[in-house]
């Protein structure tokens, strides 16, 4: 049998060849951006003809599922490490999985446009759209400023890549009730945020992000000082810088698991969007966001928190193209320094609640009390046990508490 498959692809001519290695080099790509799928798939085998050579064909079903990994002791430690892995987002999400479903018959069993109709309405708590900047940002809105229901001040939420401003809905909820007024916008290709093609008046990158978030608190009258809030990777990063470089205009600081000094690791994501055809590729995973999530945090998300995150990546190509240009413009190690020296004891005195998910798969511990090192005077640490990458999301009641005490 194996000789005659060879021969048969001898025969080939040489542009079906050329074309079948191109095909080859695409899959082998592609490999290292999705899932790799189960190994007892059902097979089956079937039969085809090449210049007049009979070829068995084995075929699987096209379906593919994700399973959680399970790993022995010393692979867990191995985990620990920040080695690039590919294969480092999995989950048993039942909603994940679903998302990446390709059913055999896809008019009997549901499509994305389906899906789309499904979940379209989800996640818009307190939100409405603000024009800013030429830009629409999409801006979640909790209490009021109005000094006879005793605002106790403004707090502004910043939310990290790739996810939105949806993580802090229960946070911001029960923040007004409390007396506060709370803003959190979509950064800027972002949830439900525009998302500019990069040349058209926004390339996505930390000095524009800085200018176009001075435009919108203009646009959402935010007085100053107010208090803000920042969470995660990227965007979250540079509402940090954004701080140090407006000093005056904040009254109180609060950080939740965000890169902090310069031995902050750096995701798998991340790594893999800054590869060159990897990262096309990546970018365009649906599911990445959710998955994102879930590989931060000890705990897996509900099908409609997990239909909410998914939502943009799965309405169009351009959150994911957004996240690609962003991740390669910056530079992680530099801005990770930038943070790490501007709130130094002898360049910040304003005070700064380091509120750590403990249970963080991407940011260890030992980050948030080495940056409270660096100012012990100025930051407070506040532990979250049980809470992961994002505390806000994992166990919300642990953040409000924090926020209540240090506001």
């Amino acid at each position: 049998m194996n000789n005659n498959i060879e021969g048969a692809r001898d025969q080939l001519p040489s542009q079906k060849q050329k074309l079948l290695k191109a095909y080859a080099e695409i899959g082998w790509l592609m490999a290292f951006s999705l899932p790799p799928p189960p190994l007892n798939l059902p097979t089956s085998y079937s039969s085809s003809t090449v210049n007049g050579h009979t070829v068995a064909v084995a075929s699987t079903r096209r379906r593919l599922s994700l399973t959680r990994t399970f790993v022995s002791k010393a692979s867990e430690k191995d985990d620990e490490t920040t080695s690039f892995n590919p294969f480092g987002f999995v989950t048993d999400n039942p909603s994940s999985r679903s998302a990446i479903q390709l059913p055999e018959a896809p008019a009997e069993d549901g499509n994305v446009g389906q899906m789309l109709y499904r979940i379209e309405d989800k996640g818009r708590e307190y939100g409405s759209y603000i024009k800013s900047g030429g830009f629409r940002w999409f801006v979640r809105e909790t209490g009021s400023s109005d000094a006879r229901l005793g605002p106790r001040g403004t707090v502004v939420f910043l939310h990290g890549a790739p996810t939105q401003s949806y993580s802090y809905r229960v946070v911001m909820s029960q923040m007004a009730d409390a007396g506060f007024h709370c803003f959190a916008p979509d950064w800027i290709g972002f949830g439900f945020s525009d998302k500019p093609q990069p040349g058209y008046g926004f390339d996505y990158t930390e000095k524009e992000y800085h200018e176009q978030l001075d435009k919108l608190l203009d646009v959402l009258e935010v007085k100053s000082p107010f208090t803000l809030v920042v969470q995660g990777f990227l965007v979250g990063s540079y509402g940090l810088t954004w701080a140090l470089k407006n000093p005056s205009r904040i009254s109180k600081l609060v950080i939740m698991n965000t890169p902090l000094t310069t031995s902050s690791p750096i995701p798998g994501l991340f790594q893999q969007l800054r590869i060159p055809l990897l990262g096309e590729f990546t970018c365009q995973n649906a599911i990445m966001a959710e998955r994102f999530i879930e590989a931060g945090s000890a705990y897996v998300l509900k099908v409609e928190k997990a239909d909410v995150y998914r939502l943009p990546y799965l309405r169009s190509s351009g959150p994911g193209f957004a996240l690609l240009e962003a991740a390669k413009r910056i530079n992680f190690r530099a801005t990770s320094g930038q943070i790490a020296d501007g709130f130094k004891s002898e360049r910040w005195d304003t005070p700064i609640l380091v509120a750590w998910g403990m249970s963080d798969k991407y940011l260890p511990q030992s980050i948030a009390e080495e940056f409270q090192k660096g100012n012990p005077t100025a930051v407070t640490l506040k532990l979250i046990e049980g809470a992961g990458h994002m505390p806000q999301e994992d166990w919300p009641e642990k953040v409000i508490d924090a926020l209540r005490y240090f506001l």
